[in-house]
């Protein structure tokens, strides 16, 4: 009888619907004010654990990464709950790579929600978050889902009610934006009064939830400013009817918010060989529910994080 276990999971992306970036912290960190939402848009995560005598972490991966979050994430968490084993995964990628949509924190934190379950072990939401936060200032979102508040490197974070069910289009245009790049252009700009200005319009933004059509994202001009495809993107998601259209992180992908499903897919269709992906916006309701259906088989009840129903 084997004693491997397995899991195939999804690791979603996410978008920012709004992104205020305030002064440089102590830490060399910026302080950060944010409205996480994460969608279906997603990469397949591959997962096994076989018990034995000394750990081996083994990754396919077709992009062959030097220094994998996912491999990362693995060791931590079977250091963390000093357990050995045989860890196999395989990667699948869908999100687009430095597109400022989180994929490879989300990567990390499939496994880390993933692999506790699968070795019969339990760590708890604290302690995944202290870890995800450890791995990358986006990871602790991808640990809870839906919308949420991200304060200080983003890490911090406050859950919001999730919204209407929404559909969209992300368009990932042929750049690659270096977040250093992005912080390095806007510094010059970020001046008392920038700040003060906004930290009182993304309160309002976090009263409305996040969805009116007045969305900011500090990186958009001067990102945009270097690339005027960003630009010319946005007002094409906006002309063809999005209620909301941003760059999302330190970029380089652009979604539009619709509102209906038939008109996303129109607009969808549009773009034609262009890098685009239809999406919805996921709650945590969905979220969780998606994990819990993947893990079924290992676990005992509808908890978060997953807990295993052969937990030592």
């Amino acid at each position: 009888m084997s004693l491997t276990r397995r899991a195939r999971v999804r690791a979603f992306a996410k978008i920012n619907l709004e992104l205020r970036v305030l002064a440089p912290r102590p830490d060399g960190y910026h302080e950060l004010r944010t409205i996480f939402q994460t969608i279906s848009l997603a990469d397949s995560l591959d997962i096994a654990f076989t018990p034995a005598r000394r750990t081996v972490i083994e990754l396919v991966d077709e992009l062959h990464l030097s220094d994998n979050l996912v491999i990362r994430a693995a060791r931590a968490v079977m250091d963390t709950l000093r357990v050995t084993g045989r860890v196999w995964m395989r990667l699948q990628k869908r999100i687009p790579i430095g597109a400022g949509l989180g994929g490879g924190s989300s990567d990390a934190a499939a496994v880390l929600l993933a692999l506790p379950v699968l070795s019969g072990r339990a760590l708890a939401l604290e302690r995944l978050c202290q870890i995800g936060e450890q791995l990358g200032s986006d990871v602790p979102l991808f640990l809870l889902g839906g919308k949420a508040v991200g304060i200080g490197r983003g890490t911090e974070l406050f859950p919001l009610p999730d919204g209407k069910p929404a559909s969209g289009v992300l368009v990932s245009p042929p750049i690659h934006i270096a977040t250093a790049d992005a912080y390095r252009l806007l510094h010059p700009r970020l001046t008392s009064e920038s700040q003060q200005n906004k930290m009182v319009t993304f309160q309002s933004r976090v009263w409305d939830g996040g969805v009116s059509g007045a969305a900011c994202n500090d990186f958009e001009t001067v990102v945009a400013e270097q690339h005027g495809s960003i630009g010319a993107i946005k007002k094409r998601l906006l002309r063809a009817g999005a209620s909301l259209a941003l760059m999302s992180g330190s970029g380089s992908s652009v979604f539009g918010i619709f509102p209906s499903s038939a008109r996303a897919s129109e607009v969808f269709r549009s773009f034609g060989r262009e890098k685009a992906f239809r999406f919805s916006l996921v709650s945590r309701a969905r979220y969780r529910t998606l994990w819990w259906r993947a893990l079924e088989e290992h676990i005992t009840a509808k908890v978060w994080p997953p807990r295993s129903r052969k937990e030592q």
